[in-house]
């Protein structure tokens, strides 16, 4: 698969065969693709929590209210520093935000390739995360993505996108 198969092919998944564990060197491989994610001064400041027991799972389940998510058997956890980001003098702008959506986007990215779905949540209470793996107060819960096998029946919904034309100026 060339890379822009990858991006074409990558889609939110919603539906996991929860019984299929993920193999450790699968997981490894998606954590690596994050870890060499660009970031601001190259500073890093990202954290991955990949929680797959099923103690852990329960208390991540609920910060978001849908169903669909405890077919997962496995969430990927991504937080920052933000003490640890690159702030710009001018303005004091903090990339933390931008580095973090370079590494969740690396990550998802490599879980397509590794033929496995994933679906980047943000609509989350984060305090329920924040509990449940006893963060920081300077730790921000950036957002999380389920990992897992599709179910069969996972792809079922087409991926709508503008054209290039709405998007684009020529200039």
């Amino acid at each position: 698969m060339n890379f822009y198969d990858l991006v074409s092919k990558r889609c939110s998944i919603r539906s996991f065969d929860y019984n299929k564990s993920i193999p450790e060197d699968v997981i490894d491989r998606i954590l690596n693709a994050g870890r060499l994610a660009p970031s601001a001064n190259n500073l890093q400041p990202w954290h991955f929590h990949v929680v797959r027991s099923p103690e852990m799972l329960e208390k991540i389940y609920p910060s978001y209210n849908r169903d669909w998510i405890r077919s997962a058997p496995c969430i990927l956890v991504v937080t920052g520093d933000r003490n640890k980001a690159w702030v710009r003098r001018k303005d004091n702008y903090n990339s933390i935000e931008t580095d973090l959506a370079i590494v969740m986007d690396h990550l998802i990215l490599a879980t397509t390739w590794e033929g496995l779905g994933s679906c980047w949540i943000a609509a989350f209470d984060p305090e329920i995360i924040r509990d449940a793996l006893k963060l920081e107060q300077h730790e921000d819960v950036f957002a999380f993505t389920p990992l897992g096998f599709a179910t069969p029946d996972a792809h079922l919904k087409t991926k709508e996108r503008k054209s290039l034309d709405d998007i684009t100026s020529f200039l």
